[in-house]
């Protein structure tokens, strides 16, 4: 995020900071070092404040940044990361991945410290390593990943890896901390023979840490730098704590058997169903569904790969008076994860697996079996809580038959599973005074203790009716907070309408048929053929742009500010919170569009057969799990929901103007945003807002000429991570060494040996030729801010944090004269909304400042703690989740983000006919299409033949990268040829006007003595006298010529000799 401010007084801008706002500034102080810290030349001549040539050189080197960033972007779209799990035993074998089960430490690695007696590492500590290694490749389009992996070693390349491992649900037995480790992938060459060179597969390695308490880990990979450019990518690596090892050394999954074969029956025209999990804590996700069969699909990757596995489930039912059942089917119908226990449901019964996660329980606390629970019970549905709280998860499961109007209240502490019947005393119905009653839905607001119910009335004269019923479970009581109206409300063309009782309503029926609860925004929605929302769970607004005839299937939230919703036709829809703003995502004319261009560029994501799986966010991106068809064959694949497309391609198919232009009618299309450009500045350093702790290591140096490491170096990296996790894990935080680093005591005795240990490693006389930098293992604490705000921040009491919004208005620029209304005016045309979700415990303060020369505003906002929520614990503990929305007025659904991968693809790309179109002129090449568009073949509705020709105008195509840089560089060449012309021109000009006038002079010289000598011939006979005095003239003459060229003061004495 850049930092800085523009301040407009009395005519005269200032800038503070660093950022967008100096841009002019700071590229003229750095190209002004760059040209003079130049070599001593003629060039040091331009380094001068009053030199003329330096702003074209600045000029022509801004010029010059240009075409570089176009082949990069170009680059950027065609690399991608890639990267598998290694044991000790697979390092360095081709084609070899393994899964994330393990984790014991392993005792392997002390033995390959043992011979480091002159290094920083100390004997007496025994050494221990993690079991498993990254393997970090990439592979770009048109070429094997080997050639790439050399490519980018040879220019220098190097992975630099951020593991983030993700905080514990039970606080009481872990530390809460936001712990991340910055690692340097080492190269290592294949084991493999290779003799056609001496590096045939190369890959890059670092170790895999693994942190007690926690089971999720996120892996980003990023380039160092130097080599092709590659866009970072993120990995969830997870530990899967459902396999075991065999005796013939092979795994298998100890909740069932894996299917290897995926039949199309398991997917064909099966109906999609919600992907359920506790957020950001659950390493393994399931998804049931499959029809009568007793399949799960399971992944620890996130659907990057996953497995189709039969459960071993007993599978019993029986029916009975108080448990109706209508049919028995073998399909897991609710399937939820948690950080360590699986739960499924099939027909009524419910069942629940913990897997062995040493690093959570310390000990083996694995389900030998599933296990059945609420035996005796008659189960409906399984609901999900998808946050933890109170160092525990939570599941509810509702009842039929004789508990009708119960809920079973499941926790989940440490993998041991209990449930709870609630209400305590009463059943539901009874609470609220009916007769009958049933329980569809159920949310649990942890921060409250309450519990949220939408339940169904029977009414014995009308029809049955819905209430929205709270349950307080520390006191024991129920309250009804609201009723649902019994029809659709009649909007009348607006997008929302409040429910005030006053309202007109349509004749067809409401139908509820679940809640959702977002804690961070304190949003209550209900849902069904409607969508009703809340934040105070009393006043409901209806969103009238959902059609009344669809009926939603199951809400999918990212909890950053949008959501997507699936009916039971599989439509997807989309809202973005804070708005009332529905769009239609699927079937939709822009997702229309955005399939045709998938095909003609071929993409393998997409095909006229496909059948969607399930819908989830990750990351705050949307994907859909896929099965596609394709020549009889079928696949899943996991693929990304272009949402910024289809909204941009939406609002062109529908916002469109015809203007006259002379005799023609063009069509232009209008850009709804209100501005052009969007900037987030003066972000403070983010670790003392979000707790942040990053350490940073760097693989031994290899001494072999080479520099590829060995299996032995990869063992001193691992031993040497797992020791630095260690004192982290070690260091007690209330009570802090004298310098705040865990890693000080371990090279505080072997420091004043640094120079030591360097000069036996610059000799190659380091043991086992690996050498130890003690700088390269250390703790970082000026982390700076990126380029957007943090993914959540901790605000202690009293404290806040501040940021500004830089916009700028899309129009014209202003000229002097209207600068006095300017300002009111840009004002209006831009405005900085600030939605908080618990205003009693935060406030927010913007300042608006106008900057008319740069026709922007800047919005500075403040967000404070208001020291009056005081329901926290200690540090960590029984945190308060709430948010803060910021958004520019009126920008839904008509502002996109446009960065250089999206949301516009980029269409003339290579071996497209627009691809790198030559100018023959200065001009820009244009195209005249000329389109006809007939109804021949396609319209059977009539029988007559309409025709339809038009010119389609094509112009502004782009020339490819390459050949932009091929023309850049002959101009800057020839303007860099011109311009040290003149350089040169300039300096030998004084040098042969010199030298023109000394040879002018012996010229002239020259002819003189000859005119003289030839006037002097004829006449001989003349007196000694005079003969004398005519030679001593004649030199006096010509001295006084030559000593006028050369000083003119020597001339004058000259003069007064004669």
């Amino acid at each position: 995020m850049e930092r800085g401010r523009a301040k407009r007084e009395k005519g005269v801008r200032k800038c503070r900071g660093s950022g967008e706002v100096r841009t002019e500034q700071a590229l003229t102080d750095k190209v002004r070092a760059m040209f003079c810290a130049a070599p001593r030349c003629a060039l040091m001549a331009l380094c001068g404040r009053n030199s003329r040539v330096l702003p074209a050189l600045w000029a022509l080197l801004a010029v010059l940044l240009v075409p570089w960033r176009l082949w990069a972007i170009e680059d950027i779209e065609e690399c991608t990361w890639q990267v598998v799990l290694n044991k000790f035993e697979t390092v360095g074998k081709n084609g070899m991945s393994d899964r994330f089960f393990s984790q014991e430490p392993l005792e392997t690695v002390d033995n390959v410290f043992r011979p480091l007696v002159d290094a920083p590492t100390d004997q007496d500590e025994k050494y221990l390593s993690f079991p498993y290694y990254l393997k970090i490749n990439y592979s770009c389009n048109g070429e094997s990943s080997e050639a790439q992996v050399r490519k980018g070693h040879l220019t220098g390349l190097k992975p630099v890896v951020l593991v983030t491992f993700q905080s514990p649900v039970n606080f009481h037995r872990w530390k809460i901390e936001q712990l991340q480790i910055q690692m340097e992938a080492a190269p290592f060459r294949s084991k493999e023979e290779c003799i056609a060179e001496e590096v045939c597969v190369m890959s890059w390695y670092t170790p895999m840490p693994i942190k007690n308490g926690s089971v999720v880990m996120r892996v980003d990979v990023s380039s160092n730098g130097l080599g092709p450019f590659i866009h970072d990518k993120r990995f969830q690596v997870n530990i899967n704590g459902f396999l075991q090892r065999q005796q013939d050394d092979t795994l298998q999954f100890t909740v069932g058997n894996e299917i290897f074969n995926l039949i199309p029956r398991y997917f064909v025209n099966v109906p999609s169903r919600p992907l359920w999990h506790t957020v950001d804590q659950a390493p393994v996700l399931i998804l049931g569904g499959i029809s009568d069969e007793k399949f799960i699909l399971l992944t620890d990757t996130s659907f990057r790969d996953f497995f189709l596995v039969e459960l071993n489930i007993d599978s019993c039912w029986v029916g009975s008076f108080y448990c109706p059942q209508a049919s028995f089917t073998a399909t897991i119908y609710d399937a939820i994860a948690t950080e360590s226990t699986l739960f499924i449901r099939q027909n009524q019964l419910v069942y629940y697996f913990t897997g062995t996660y040493i690093t959570l329980h310390e000990s083996n606390h694995g389900s030998g079996s599933w296990v059945r629970v609420l035996a005796n019970e008659c189960i409906k549905r399984l609901c999900p809580v998808h946050f933890h709280s109170n160092g525990s998860e939570y599941i509810m499961a509702l009842t039929t038959g004789k508990r009708e109007g119960y809920v079973h209240f499941g926790t989940i502490t440490d993998g041991h599973v209990s449930f709870q019947l609630l209400p305590k005393q009463r059943s539901v119905c009874e609470g609220i005074e009916v007769v009958n009653c049933s329980i569809t839905w159920a949310v649990f607001i942890a921060d409250d203790y309450n519990l949220l119910m939408l339940v169904e009335i029977e009414a014995p004269t009308t029809r049955n009716y819905f209430q929205v019923v709270s349950y307080d479970l520390v006191r024991d009581n129920l309250v009804i907070l609201y009723t649902i109206p019994e029809f659709i409300p009649d909007a009348r063309g607006l997008e929302f309408l409040m429910i005030l009782g006053t309202e007109s309503y349509t004749s067809f029926p409401m139908v509820p048929k679940g809640m959702f609860y977002n804690p961070y925004k304190n949003l209550l929605l209900i849902w069904g053929n409607f969508l009703l929302q809340s934040y105070n769970y009393e006043n409901f607004i209806y969103l009238a742009d959902f059609p009344k005839e669809e009926s939603i299937k199951y809400l999918v939230n990212s909890f950053h500010g949008d959501m997507a919703i699936v009916t039971e036709t599989e439509e997807i829809w989309y809202l973005l919170e804070g708005s009332y703003r529905m769009y239609k995502l699927f079937p939709s004319k822009g997702w229309g569009m955005y399939i045709n261009l998938q095909m003609m560029h071929q993409s393998s994501l997409y095909t006229s057969n496909e059948t969607m799986v399930t819908l989830f966010y990750e990351d705050s991106k949307l994907y859909q799990l896929v099965y596609l068809m394709n020549n009889q064959k079928g696949r899943l694949v996991k693929r990304l929901m272009p949402v910024e497309e289809l909204l941009m391609y939406h609002q062109l198919s529908d916002h469109y103007l015809l203007h006259q232009r002379g005799n023609q009618l063009t069509l232009p299309f209008t850009n709804f945003c209100p501005f052009t450009v969007i900037r987030l500045r003066d972000l403070p350093n983010p670790q003392v807002y979000t707790r942040q702790e990053r350490y940073q290591a760097h693989p031994p140096r290899m001494l072999e000429p080479s520099g590829f490491h060995d299996e032995n170096s990869l063992a001193v990296y691992q031993g040497l991570i797992y020791h630095l996790l260690c004192l982290h894990s070690k260091y007690l935080k209330p009570y802090a060494d004298p310098v705040h680093d865990s890693t000080w005591r371990w090279w505080k005795n072997k420091k004043l040996n640094r120079d030591y240990y360097f000069y036996l490693a610059s000799n190659l006389q380091s043991a086992s030729n690996v050498y130890i930098d003690m700088t390269s293992y250390e703790k970082i604490y000026d982390l700076k801010a990126k380029h957007e705000l943090p993914e959540r921040i901790f605000l202690d009491k009293g404290t806040s944090y501040s940021f500004s919004v830089f916009l700028t208005v899309r129009g014209h620029s202003i000229n002097l004269q209207e600068r006095v209304l300017a300002a009111v005016d840009l004002g209006s045309k831009v405005d900085l909304g600030v939605v908080l979700a618990d205003p009693g415990c935060l406030e927010a303060v913007v300042k608006e400042e106008v900057l008319t020369n740069r026709n922007s505003v800047l919005f500075w906002v403040t967000l404070s703690d208001k020291r009056s929520c005081f329901d926290q614990g200690i540090s960590g503990h029984h945190l308060l989740k709430t948010s803060m929305l910021v958004k520019v007025v009126g920008t839904v659904g008509r502002c996109f983000q446009n960065t250089h991968q999206g949301p516009r693809m980029w269409l003339c790309l290579r071996n497209s006919p627009c691809h790198d179109t030559i100018p023959h002129t200065i001009f820009a090449p244009e195209f005249f299409f000329k389109v006809l568009v007939s109804n021949r073949g396609v319209d059977k509705s009539t029988y007559c033949d309409y025709q339809l020709t038009f010119l389609l105008h094509i112009h502004g195509l782009p020339l490819s990268a390459k050949r932009a840089l091929l023309i850049l560089m002959v101009s800057s060449s020839v303007f860099i040829g011109l311009v040290i012309l003149y350089i040169v021109f300039c300096l030998l000009l004084p040098v042969v006007v010199k030298a023109c006038n000394t040879l002018r002079w012996k010229i002239n010289n020259i002819i003189t003595s000859e005119s003289y000598y030839t006037y002097t011939s004829p006449s001989r006979i003349v007196s000694g006298t005079s003969e004398t005095k005519s030679k001593v003239s004649s030199s006096v003459s010509s001295k006084v010529v030559e000593e006028k060229e050369e000083a003119p003061v020597e001339t004058s004495k000259k003069h007064s000799i004669t």
